[in-house]
């Protein structure tokens, strides 16, 4: 298991069109994928291979994140999870 945290730096956070990115980047790995939110009232975790649950995370501009990898390609992908998300989500 691998991990490390990154802040969201695009104005909008993860709105449907950054997510689907997200996911789609995610779903290339077999490794399970999860992202982890501290809240001010609640710790959120998502799946990174589902929009509907990446969206229910309500991740915003300047949020910081946790991407955890797992499995045999984990440094892969966090690698490049980690550098779509510091080159913006295609945004």
């Amino acid at each position: 298991m691998v991990s490390d945290k990154v802040v969201i730096k695009n104005p909008t956070g993860l709105h449907l069109r950054p997510a689907g990115l997200f996911c789609k980047t995610a779903m290339k790995f077999q490794s399970k994928i999860t992202v982890h939110k501290k809240g001010r009232h609640e710790d959120v975790t998502a799946n990174a291979k589902s929009v509907l649950s990446v969206l229910g995370a309500c991740i915003k501009s300047s949020d910081e994140i946790e991407i955890v990898c797992e499995g045999d390609d984990e440094e892969k992908a966090l690698e490049e999870m980690i550098q779509l998300v510091r080159d913006g989500l295609g945004e």
